[in-house]
């Protein structure tokens, strides 16, 4: 092992620090994770709602609504694939303050000029570039978390970043939203989730002194092309990590496609209402959050492919079929029976969580690239989902939209059974050490 992992990995197992490592959470980083809580809940608090709002402010109706959200998507798509190779190459910090930076420049932009004004290709822009932000921040500190947590705990570290990843997008989000709507208005609770997202964002990247985070994780002698070319190419390289891509892609886009109908769906013909939807909204990802935790924690022991493939994949098929065509069915009188549907569908897409773990594990000697594919489905999940709502509500309605999600998990079901670990992860699962130091001891 190396000297770096040695002191890293050697920490007194005692006080704070020893308690949050035995709940799989890395001590250093723990001002980190906080810090991208507060980001995620100022990202997440116009989630409900911001289809809606659009349509009412320059776009219109819900169609172009969406084509503002898929543009943004795409942005998303672009960003979170650059925040893991740029994340090797000029260290996960970096990432995080250029991510931080673009959020607050181009939102501050959306709701001062393009809404204000009505502008639709304005706020086409200003709205799809801020799409650059959050996957730079968010997913620079997922590379900074699995350079630095052992293998063997990797899964409930990285179920800690979905715990404040998913509380604040868009579960404490929604839930903020709720209070703020009826006092500030939508525009003003937008207003209010700039100064949320800063303070968390600056708490993050001033508050954790972890120094990996600080320089480039890739070898001396990598160049810029060289990575960002090997980020992509290990997809036919190492095919079980582009199996792992589409696998992230599939987790995730059905939960960005179905924010984008149901708000009116739910609020307004099963007649919930606003608050009521923000409620449940917030019921799906509160019971989100805690299962990222079980999963994460319980993917350690009864193994990372298997979680995904019971829990997540035929869990969510199972579930989002539910979530809708239950509340559907029973209609407006049974909104507790849409609340007990609603947390399993955020139960059940927990279980797509040691995705974050097993992908770069599947290729130790290229992790840097495997993480830029993850965060790449990740950010392709924000684009998929609002483009499968955009080419199929018009012509197979929102059932047939809903049932198309649920065939995607099908699929992300039989792909999981090719994501086997190879030979060097397993053997650093055995010695705890952190994905860092794999190829430190490879046989």
């Amino acid at each position: 092992m190396t000297q770096t992992a040695t002191s890293r990995l050697s920490q007194p197992d005692r006080g704070f620090g020893g308690l949050l490592a035995r709940w799989g959470l890395p001590a250093p980083l723990f001002l980190g994770y906080v810090g991208l809580l507060l980001f995620m809940v100022g990202d997440g608090v116009e989630s409900g709602f911001i289809a809606p709002f659009m349509a009412d402010h320059g776009a219109g109706d819900e169609i172009h609504a969406s084509y503002v959200i898929t543009a943004y998507g795409v942005a998303v798509m672009l960003a979170s694939w650059l925040s893991g190779a740029l994340s090797e190459l000029w260290g996960p910090r970096r990432v995080m303050w250029i991510g931080l930076a673009i959020w607050l420049v181009f939102d501050v932009l959306f709701l001062a000029v393009a809404v204000p004004s009505e502008n639709y290709p304005l706020m086409l822009i200003t709205y799809g570039i801020r799409g650059f932000g959050y996957p730079m921040f968010a997913f620079g500190f997922l590379v900074w978390i699995t350079a630095v947590a052992p293998v063997a705990r990797l899964g409930a570290a990285v179920g800690w970043f979905y715990f404040a990843f998913t509380g604040g997008l868009p579960t404490l989000g929604s839930l903020v939203a709720s209070f703020t709507n009826p006092v500030l208005g939508h525009y003003g609770t937008l207003w209010l989730s700039v100064g949320i997202l800063a303070a968390g964002g600056l708490l993050c990247v001033l508050g954790v002194r972890e120094r990996t985070g600080f320089t480039r994780l890739a070898p001396e002698g990598v160049q810029p092309v060289q990575s960002l070319v090997s980020s992509v190419s290990i997809a036919w390289k190492n095919p079980r990590v582009g199996v792992g891509m589409i696998v992230r892609i599939i987790n995730t886009a059905p939960e960005f496609g179905m924010l984008v109908f149901f708000p009116t769906i739910f609020a307004d013909q099963i007649g919930f209402g606003e608050g009521r939807w923000l409620l449940l909204v917030s019921v799906i990802y509160g019971t989100n959050i805690f299962f990222n935790l079980i999963f994460g924690v319980a993917s350690d022991k009864i193994g990372w492919q298997s979680t995904i493939f019971w829990f997540g994949a035929i869990g969510c098929a199972i579930s989002i079929l539910l979530l809708y065509f239950v509340p559907t069915s029973l209609g407006a009188d049974y909104y507790w029976v849409a609340l007990l549907v609603g947390a399993l569908y955020g139960a059940t897409l927990a279980g797509f969580v040691p995705i974050s773990a097993l992908l770069p594990s599947l290729a130790p000697e290229n992790k840097g690239g495997a993480m830029a594919l993850l965060n790449l489905g990740a950010g392709a999940a924000a684009f998929v989902g609002p483009a499968i709502v955009s080419l199929f509500l018009g012509p197979a309605g929102a059932a047939g939209v809903v049932i198309i999600f649920a065939a995607l998990y099908i699929v992300a079901a039989v792909l999981t059974r090719f994501l086997k670990l190879p030979e060097a992860t397993r053997k650093a699962i055995d010695e705890d050490v952190s994905l860092q130091d794999v190829t430190a001891v490879r046989p």
